[in-house]
């Protein structure tokens, strides 16, 4: 059996402090994984809520002109004031949606009756189509 050298570092037992120090980093090595995987499931959470709030938020938007356009124009007997038009079309255009943009101009630029009452379908389909259900 080989002799030991006493002196050497590699042949000492541990200290108990030096145990204490490597005990201490691997509790804050675990410690920096666990809070790692909770940030970023953390961020996940947060990027789906805000997509969830986006999606509120046009809905929203959609369902009040509908109400709006409903009310002012379809329930109404008489000719639609310029006015009333004026409040349409500013929010038919703070809506920010390009099709559904395109068939109000579609609507408002139609001669007759009838291709104005087949216009409005297609603007109610086109704003059905547009509320988003999670």
């Amino acid at each position: 059996m080989p002799l030991l050298n006493p002196d050497n570092p590699l042949n000492r037992p541990i200290a108990l402090s030096n145990l204490f120090w490597v005990v201490l980093v691997l509790i804050l090595l675990v410690g920096n994984v666990f809070f790692g995987v909770r940030y970023f499931a953390a961020r996940k959470e947060v990027r789906t809520a805000q997509t969830a709030l986006e999606t509120q938020k046009i809905n929203e938007k959609v369902l009040d002109f509908t109400k709006l356009f409903i009310a002012k124009v379809l329930k109404v007997e008489t000719e639609v004031d310029f006015e009333t038009r004026l409040k349409l079309e500013n929010a038919v255009r703070n809506l920010g949606d390009e099709e559904i943009l395109a068939q109000w101009s579609k609507f408002v630029e139609s001669k007759t009756e009838a291709g104005a009452q087949e216009e409005v379908k297609n603007l109610l389909e086109v704003l059905a189509s547009k509320i988003k259900v999670r």
